[in-house]
C-alpha cells in the first residue's frame, strides 16, 4: 500500500513504519507522569466530534513555523522537536480555562501537569497539523505562569457580539500571524457563539475566511501589467507560480512524484481551481487554502488583480509530513523572491516547466487553455 493510504497504520505489513522511526529515533526524553515548563500552544482533536478531546501542547521549544525557519532549522531538527513534543488529552471540559490562557497568549505559558500515566509515543500523521509524538492522558493542570496579550486579541477575544469571520480578518489587520489567529479559533476565543473546534479543521478555516476576504479587495483592484514566474522551496516542498494579468481565477496542480512521502510506484497528481467563489472542499485538502492564502497577500501588497496558476512539486527530500505551514511558508517565500517577467505565456509556461525540470503539469492545467483561447477586457490594457 501507498505510504498516502497508510499514513503510518502499518499496512506496509513492516514491523515498524519506518517514517514513525525517524520520529522514534528523534526522543530525547523518558516517559514521565509529570511535565513542569512551557506550553506554547494547544491541541483539539476531531474524532468524535462534538465530543472531542484535547489538551495542551508540552514542549520547551517554539510551536512557530516561520520562527523555525527563521532560526535556519532543518527538516530533521523540526522532527525533532515534534517527536519530544507531548499531547495533553482530556475532555474539555475538564480544563476548558487553562486551555483559553494559554490560546490567549502571545508566548509560551508556563504550566504545572500530571498525568494519569506515563507519556507513551504515539504519533499520527495529519496532511494538516504538524505531527506530535508523545501523549498522556491529563489528570491535573495548572497554569503557573502569566499570559502575554496583544492589545488587538484582547479588544477581539472581549466582543462577543463580533462575528467570527470579522473577527479572523480584524485580528488579521491588526498584524496578529495566521497562526495566533488558528490558535484562538481552536480554542473557542471567536465569534458570536464560542465553541473549541478541532485543530485542522481551525487551520483551514483561517486559511480559507482570510484569503475569501482578501480575494474581494483583490477584485477591485486593476490587472496586474505584465506575466510573473516566481519560485520557492522548503524541505523539498517546490511552489512555483504564474501569475496573468486579468480577473481572479486560481488554480492550483499538485504533484508527488515517484518514491515520494505520499507516492508509490506511479507518479500523483491533483489539479483544482475556481474564480470568485469556490463549490466544496477541495481535494488537494488544506494545501489548497494555505498556498492561496501567500498568493491573496502579495497581490494585496502590490494592489493588483490576477489569474494564478500555482505548481507545488514534492520531492523525496521530504521524508515526513509536518503540515500544511509547509505549503504556505514555501508558497509565502516564493511570492517574496524577485519574479521573472515573462514576454508572453509560452514563455511562462517554458520557465515554470524548467524551474520544476518537466513539463507534465501543463496537461493539468485547465485554466492555462482557458486563458490562452479567452480574450477579455484585460487584454486590451
Amino acid at each position: 500500500m501507498q505510504c498516502a493510504e497508510c499514513k503510518g497504520k502499518g499496512m506496509c505489513g513492516l514491523p515498524r513504519c519506518p517514517i514513525t522511526s525517524r520520529f522514534y529515533a528523534q526522543l530525547a526524553v523518558k516517559p514521565a507522569s509529570s511535565y513542569q515548563g512551557s506550553s506554547p500552544s494547544i491541541f483539539i482533536g476531531s474524532y468524535g466530534y462534538p465530543e472531542v478531546r484535547g489538551g495542551p501542547l508540552l514542549i520547551n521549544d517554539s510551536d512557530n513555523p516561520p520562527q523555525w525557519l527563521k532560526q535556519g532549522l532543518g527538516i530533521d531538527d523540526i522532527v525533532g522537536i515534534r517527536a519530544r513534543t507531548i499531547r495533553g488529552s482530556s475532555g474539555i471540559h475538564h480544563f476548558s480555562d487553562n486551555l483559553q490562557e494559554i490560546a490567549i497568549s502571545s508566548n509560551p505559558v508556563d504550566v504545572d501537569v500530571a498525568f494519569e500515566k506515563p507519556v507513551v509515543f504515539s504519533l499520527t500523521f495529519d496532511g494538516t497539523v504538524a505531527p506530535v509524538g508523545l501523549s498522556g492522558q491529563l489528570k491535573e493542570m495548572e497554569v503557573t505562569g502569566s499570559a502575554r496579550v496583544d492589545r488587538a486579541v484582547d479588544r477581539v477575544t472581549s466582543d462577543s457580539d463580533l462575528g467570527a469571520t470579522d473577527a479572523c480578518v480584524t485580528l488579521m489587520e491588526s498584524d496578529i500571524d495566521v497562526y495566533q489567529i488558528a490558535k484562538l479559533m481552536t480554542a473557542g476565543l471567536l465569534g458570536k457563539r464560542r465553541h473549541f473546534v478541532p485543530t485542522r479543521w481551525a487551520i483551514t478555516a483561517v486559511d480559507d475566511t482570510l484569503s475569501i476576504r482578501l480575494k474581494k479587495q483583490i477584485a477591485a483592484f486593476p490587472p496586474l501589467e505584465e506575466i510573473r514566474v516566481f519560485c520557492g522551496e522548503i524541505f523539498g516542498n517546490r511552489i512555483v507560480c504564474i501569475l496573468v494579468p486579468g480577473d481572479w481565477k486560481y488554480e492550483m496542480i499538485e504533484i508527488w512524484g515517484r518514491h515520494t512521502l505520499w507516492g508509490g510506484e506511479e507518479e500523483i497528481i491533483v489539479e483544482d481551481r475556481e474564480g470568485m467563489t469556490k463549490r466544496g472542499y477541495s481535494p488537494i485538502s488544506g494545501a489548497y487554502y494555505s498556498a492561496r492564502l501567500a498568493v491573496c497577500e502579495y497581490l494585496i501588497k502590490v494592489r493588483r488583480n490576477a489569474r494564478v496558476i500555482l505548481i507545488r512539486s514534492i520531492s523525496s527530500d521530504y521524508w515526513a509530513p509536518l503540515g500544511t505551514w509547509v505549503i504556505r511558508e514555501a508558497a509565502r517565500q516564493a511570492m517574496a523572491n524577485p519574479p521573472n517577467v515573462m514576454p508572453s505565456l509560452d514563455a511562462a509556461v517554458q520557465e515554470v516547466s524548467a524551474r520544476l525540470g518537466f513539463d507534465r503539469w501543463v496537461h493539468y492545467s485547465t485554466l492555462l487553455p482557458e486563458i490562452r483561447t479567452q480574450r477579455t477586457i484585460f487584454s486590451f490594457y
